[in-house]
């Protein structure tokens, strides 16, 4: 009997969009449809009543219910609950990111039969904070994350298949560098990658977990919104259903823009009517400041690598956002050089992701053949007490763009004598002053063995894996014992919310 061969699948979860993709039985990546016939899936919910509604027809409800309608929910990961409540009640953000996930999941069994590992993509600017509520999102949805890849690494991988290399056969002739530029929805990522042979290594990353389509789309809206305060008095802003409308009015009106050099946007609000016409050239100047962000994002990142213009052979365009002409223009004017479209801005994300998974279930007993290396796009550390001042100052364990997996150790003292627990504090972040770093948690190391006199030493380990998720030890420098610990973390469920917010998804979406 033929054994059998379970989906190597690949979630693209975007902050206004989201991707399914799986191997064929070539190993091919290809684009699931959902249940409505459509490639890309909104990543927006509805929540009304005992029904909970994701995809088109929770945006769709933008314009009659915009107050139960959740959207771009990916931005406020790490967060304890979404910024609005949903038909009266409280959602974390990553519930919202589970809906979503449920519903892709559901429509892909639809086609390839059952299965519930995946691995799922994030922003490479992602914290550690974030990658772990992306996990939850996973667990609550009902599947096994089997991986957290990088979105622009998963893109640069289906590029390289894309382009044959990663066939069994297929090996790039000499090394090739590669910028990717991923401007999606929500988020902004750049990363430079080298793939040599049979592996892909990221060099550098950087980005912006709160740069996007949509804070364009904002501009618009802001602009269109001044116009008619300025002409009839009323802001129709400030009514959240006709504001909803104004946004996807203005969406759709920044798409018009990619392709056209004019495009209008209609508003109707208290009575009162106002078409507003928008050149390309006003919409590129009123975001240039945006434009101008990525630009020294990528700059920076170049240097951070240690490369130059001449030495990066391709610049890939990922994300729907790259679509505007300003994109193309200013990569080309920094660079010199024309901008890769060979792989689908949409789907690129989501293939890689399901080649992702192919070398993680090995289909077959035949691995994929070729291998990752990412870095984290965060330095982590601790919270200690500086010796010559007295005041707090981070600890640098992992300085951010350090190959994973790795791990690390840094030596600190007891404060007192007889001291029972340790409180570690782990931040992430390039300050050297923890208030300016983002706390990840709180790891207490307790039943310190007694009379131990003050400044003893205590190693503390971190060993940060490929996904960008953190597991944290701390033991007597001496070696023989290591501390019992719990890390806690700000906004974060326990096992027994996760579960509960599981089963009532696993009802929530028929």
């Amino acid at each position: 009997m033929p054994s059998f061969r379970p989906p190597a699948v690949g979630i693209d979860l975007g902050t206004t969009f989201s991707v399914v993709a799986h191997l064929d039985e070539h190993d091919r990546p290809q684009t699931l449809a959902n249940a409505e016939g459509e490639r890309l899936t909104p990543s927006a919910v509805l929540v009304e009543g005992n029904e909970t509604i994701v995809g088109r027809e929770a945006l769709k409800a933008l314009t009659s219910n915009a107050a139960n309608v959740a959207l771009c929910a990916k931005r406020e990961l790490g967060a304890s609950a979404f910024h609005k409540r949903l038909d009266g009640h409280d959602y974390p953000p990553e519930v919202i990111e589970a809906l979503v996930l449920n519903k892709l999941w559901k429509d892909a069994k639809s086609q390839i039969g059952d299965f519930n590992q995946v691995v799922i993509t994030v922003p490479a600017y992602f914290d550690e904070v974030r990658r772990k509520a992306t996990q939850d999102a996973g667990y609550m949805a009902g599947l096994e994350v089997l991986d957290i890849i990088n979105e622009p690494t998963a893109a640069a991988v289906a590029f390289g298949v894309a382009q044959g290399f990663l066939t069994r056969d297929g090996k790039p002739e000499r090394a090739i560098n590669l910028l990717v530029y991923d401007l999606g929805g929500g988020t902004f990522d750049v990363t430079v990658m080298r793939f040599e042979r049979d592996q892909f290594t990221t060099l550098a990353t950087d980005g912006d977990v709160r740069l996007g389509g949509y804070d364009w789309d904002q501009r618009l809206v802001d602009f269109v919104g001044s116009e008619f305060q300025r002409r009839y008095g009323q802001d129709p802003r400030m009514d959240e259903t006709t504001a909803s409308r104004l946004w996807r009015e203005c969406e759709e009106a920044k798409r018009t823009l990619s392709f056209r050099s004019k495009a209008a946007v209609a508003m109707d609000y208290q009575g009162h009517h106002l078409r507003t016409d928008v050149t390309r050239e006003a919409f590129e100047m009123m975001t240039s400041d945006l434009l101008d962000r990525t630009r020294f994002t990528v700059e920076q990142t170049l240097r951070t690598a240690g490369a130059a213009w001449s030495g990066i052979d391709r610049i890939l365009l990922v994300g729907g956002s790259t679509r505007m002409p300003m994109v193309v223009r200013m990569l080309m004017d920094i660079s010199q050089k024309a901008p890769d479209t060979s792989i689908s801005a949409d789907e690129a994300v989501a293939h890689g992701a399901a080649l992702r998974a192919g070398i993680l279930i090995a289909q077959g007993g035949h691995p994929l053949p070729f291998s990752i290396r990412n870095v984290n796009s965060h330095s982590l550390g601790v919270v200690g007490t500086d010796p010559a001042t007295g005041r707090p100052r981070t600890g640098v364990l992992i300085p951010r763009n350090t190959h994973l997996p790795v791990t690390a150790k840094r030596t600190f003292q007891t404060q007192r004598a007889n001291q029972k627990t340790i409180l570690i504090e782990v931040v992430e972040g390039e300050s050297a002053s923890p208030g300016d770093c983002s706390l990840i948690g709180q790891c207490i190391a307790r039943n310190l063995p007694p009379g131990l006199p003050a400044k003893t030493p205590i190693d503390v380990h971190f060993r940060y894996e490929e996904n960008g998720r953190l597991k944290i030890a701390a033991r007597l420098a001496d070696g023989q014992r290591v501390l019992s610990h719990t890390l806690h973390r700000d906004n974060m469920m326990n096992q027994e919310q996760l579960d509960a917010w599981r089963r009532y998804i696993a009802e929530s979406i028929a």
